[in-house]
């Protein structure tokens, strides 16, 4: 997941955890309305982990956005009991997301509404290969 103050991507994982795909984008600034979204979207597919993209800064230390990433996951964890909410390095993938995006030829006007699915695509993606090269098996 990559959230954003007023949009917020969403990504899954197959049932093998090899491939991401983006599953939408979450467009509201109201906290309770967008942790509503997330917890069905999380109980429609059965998911057991939720990654949760945390911008900190070049430097590695928290920001003013980690820090609510933080409260953000903190009040998933509550809704969430029976679900695994990490908080994963995000560092550079909305960039990395824009850049994909124009070399694939997608205008910037049509960006705005995708960008932050396809960055939870790569933050999602990340997590499976940083898992996958401890040798952790995912759920």
């Amino acid at each position: 997941m990559d959230y954003g103050e007023k949009r917020t991507g969403l990504a899954s994982a197959d049932a093998l955890w090899i491939a991401a795909v983006p599953i939408g984008t979450i467009e509201t600034s109201d906290r309770e309305e967008l942790l509503e979204a997330i917890v069905d979207a999380v109980d429609d597919r059965n998911a057991t982990t939720v990654v949760v993209g945390l911008p900190l800064h070049i430097a590695g230390h928290d920001s003013a956005r980690s820090r609510s990433v933080r409260e953000l996951c903190a009040a998933l964890r509550k809704r969430l009991p029976y679900v695994d909410v990490v908080e994963f390095d995000e560092r550079g993938t909305t960039k990395e997301a824009n850049a994909l995006m124009a070399a694939s030829g997608v205008h910037w006007k049509k960006r705005k509404g995708k960008l932050d699915a396809v960055a939870a695509v790569l933050i999602l993606r990340s997590y499976m290969q940083k898992e996958s090269e401890r040798g952790e098996q995912f759920r």
